[in-house]
């Protein structure tokens, strides 16, 4: 309760900054004036990078237990609608726990895919920050993210590589009669066990290499939604411009809000857009269309396969522990 009343206070002051010297007239006239060919263009590769995320997260699984598409496209369309609607990102779980319904992977198995998932995206996106450093200037707050997040993606792929190499070592012991914790710790080292064997995508070249490839293309795709949403605006800005929004916007997204990421995600648009001197009434007529379409999409499709993948929160915590 108490996180969610300050991401509501977050979204209202993030919505009070981004309407803030508005001038009304301008930011009606803006949306008057777009054009919806674009942006019929902007929610069909939106609707793919869907599709794409889902068969992504098949070659992560398939090591585990293959799983259909059809299964996996559903699932991943009800767990980005429990994303959005759910506040401080809770909803991560109901990915790993929809799946445990339909297959035979363990929670914490799960779990780990939707944490390689992040990893691969982590590491594309730093490729095109790293692209836009050298085309256009940054803010520096945007380049020291970039450079933490690098330095904990580092750690982090060393560290599971590692553990999941020497696992059989590592647990071995862990669970030797000869430990004097095993009795008190044995389940919860169980769970760590099973998470580990969740990265089992690292034995897999192929289907690392082709789950790198896709997330190339999701993001690579996401850069061309916001570019047709410009040219749907008249702005006529760089395909750079597009990158840096979008790389912007996953910053403001962390940030924990209202559910729907109301608020950080506008005042994101807003900061990104100002970097190319897009007047404010513009930037937010940009930002509410974007915000607008890409949720609509995620509810949209979340709710025609919510009635056959529904889930309790219960139920999420209770196989935390198994």
């Amino acid at each position: 309760m108490k996180k969610l009343l300050l991401g509501l206070i977050i979204s209202a002051l993030l919505v009070y900054l981004s309407f803030r010297g508005i001038d009304k007239k301008a930011l009606w006239e803006a949306l008057r004036r777009m054009d919806y060919y674009y942006i019929l263009g902007t929610f069909f590769i939106l609707f793919l990078m869907q599709l794409v995320r889902s068969v992504r997260w098949g070659f992560l699984l398939a090591p585990l237990q293959p799983i259909s598409q059809r299964v996996l496209f559903a699932i991943t369309s009800v767990g980005f609608l429990a994303i959005a609607i759910i506040p401080a990102r809770v909803g991560e779980l109901a990915r790993p726990y929809l799946i445990t319904k339909k297959s035979e992977i363990p929670m914490s198995s799960a779990l780990a895919t939707i944490f390689s998932e992040r990893l691969l995206d982590s590491i594309t996106v730093l490729i095109l920050l790293a692209i836009a450093i050298l085309v256009t200037p940054l803010p520096s707050w945007l380049v020291k993210s970039g450079i933490f997040v690098l330095s904990f993606t580092v750690i982090t792929v060393t560290a599971i590589i590692f553990v999941y190499v020497k696992r059989e070592l590592v647990f071995h012991r862990l669970l030797s009669g000869k430990n004097p914790a095993r009795g008190r710790w044995e389940r919860l080292i169980r769970v760590i066990e099973r998470f580990v064997e969740g990265f089992k995508i690292v034995t897999d070249l192929r289907g690392l290499a082709l789950a790198g490839i896709l997330s190339l293309l999701f993001w690579v795709l996401d850069i061309f939604s916001i570019y047709l949403l410009l040219k749907a605006f008249h702005l006529q800005l760089p395909l750079i411009a597009a990158v840096v929004i979008m790389l912007i916007l996953l910053v403001g997204i962390v940030i924990p809000t209202a559910p729907g990421f109301i608020g950080n995600w506008h005042f994101s648009c807003v900061i990104g857009l100002s970097l190319f001197g897009v007047p404010k009434a513009d930037a937010l007529s940009f930002a509410i269309v974007y915000h607008f379409v890409s949720m609509a999409l995620i509810v949209g499709l979340g709710l025609v396969f919510l009635p056959s993948y529904a889930f309790r929160w219960g139920e999420i915590k209770n196989s935390m522990r198994g």
